[in-house]
């Protein structure tokens, strides 16, 4: 099973984490929590790796609808969002939200799910253009 949606882009790393932001804050999405995972790795363990960030977005009105079908989505949420240099390109991953459908087994998130895929979609290929 894929849990995930991803592009690849030309664009240097940190051209691409502002571009993603604001891809993302068109479909609605606002970025809640933001982890360097190479500054982390560095820091913690001294290992270096690429650049590798980890943005979790949040769409107020999708998450608001998903809590009121499970409260325990919140386990799901917010979407994870990876921007990570790969050679010369990099790479944007966002998680497949049809993942909260499949891992409940609740038919009452697959509209959610479908919105968020959308949005998520429509952002991504904003990114490509």
């Amino acid at each position: 099973m894929g849990y995930d949606r991803t592009i690849r882009v030309d664009t240097d790393f940190p051209t691409t984490v502002a571009t993603v932001r604001e891809a993302l804050a068109a479909q609605g999405f606002g970025v809640l929590t933001e982890i360097d995972v190479t500054a982390t790795l560095k820091a913690k363990l001294g290992e270096e790796m690429e650049d590798y960030l980890i943005l979790g977005a949040c769409n107020p009105p999708l998450a608001h609808r998903a809590l009121d079908v499970d409260r325990s989505i919140g386990l799901l949420l917010p979407c994870n969002v990876v921007v990570r240099r790969d050679g010369e390109q990099t790479v944007v991953q966002a998680l497949d939200p049809a993942t909260m459908v499949t891992l409940t087994g609740m038919p009452a998130l697959e509209p959610i799910a479908a919105d968020a895929g959308a949005r998520l979609d429509a952002a991504l290929a904003s990114l490509s253009r």
